[in-house]
């Protein structure tokens, strides 16, 4: 794919834009989820197992059995709580002067909330660098703004708009991923070796690139 700059006096530049970025990190998400359930053989067996069981000998998942998929829901929560598609939030800027745990804000400081930090913070989860959909199995919290120790896509009018297109999105491409295949590591490679290295950027994607093998599963 070629790369082609986008001119401000464009009039769809806001719609490239926007579209750009929705395809980018709802891809850099199915990569890091992917790398999760390698490393997690288990995991990536009982969600393959649910989805299996949920889309019953059809071709492609579609939208209409995602609400089947309650384990794959909490896969993908899991996944972007380790791993936020933007890990700086959009930048805030404080009305007036404040005082936060000590620290003198301010009016018109610039603010970034680490949506990473928060996810991965002791204080609100357990086990917080390890890989457990499971938590979410029995829990209310959810990445729409109403929970903050969880926001990958924000909070309140300056959240991420595209998120239920991204949601979707990832959604579907995981659960056909599984539906469809059976996956494995090149040879050679271990599980414990995967690279997790993150690249820098407004968008967090994975240093190396994740190889993995298909075996097409027999419908």
């Amino acid at each position: 794919m070629g790369l082609r700059q986008v001119s401000r006096t464009n009039p769809n530049a806001a719609t490239e834009i926007w579209t750009l970025e929705r395809t980018d990190t709802s891809s850099a998400t199915i990569v890091w989820i992917m790398t999760e359930l390698i490393r997690n053989p288990s995991v990536m067996k009982r969600a393959q197992t649910e989805v299996r069981e949920a889309v019953k000998g059809k071709e492609k998942v579609e939208e209409c059995h995602l609400p089947k998929l309650i384990y794959l829901k909490s896969v993908v929560k899991e996944g972007l709580r380790l791993h936020p598609p933007a890990p700086l939030l959009v930048p805030k800027e404080t009305l007036e002067n404040c005082t936060i745990e000590g620290y003198n804000i301010l009016a018109k400081t610039r603010v970034f909330v680490n949506a990473k930090s928060i996810g991965t913070n002791s204080k609100y989860w357990k086990n917080q660098n390890e890989f457990q959909p499971e938590r979410f199995l029995d829990s209310s919290i959810d990445f729409r703004g109403q929970h903050f120790e969880l926001l990958p896509f924000g909070a309140g009018h300056r959240g991420c708009p595209g998120i239920n297109f991204a949601i979707l999105v990832i959604e579907l491409a995981i659960a056909n991923l599984l539906h469809r295949f059976d996956w494995e590591l090149p040879h050679g490679i271990r599980r414990r070796d995967l690279d997790m290295e993150e690249a820098f950027g407004l968008t967090m994607h994975k240093k190396v690139p994740l190889c993995l093998v298909p075996k097409p599963m027999a419908l």
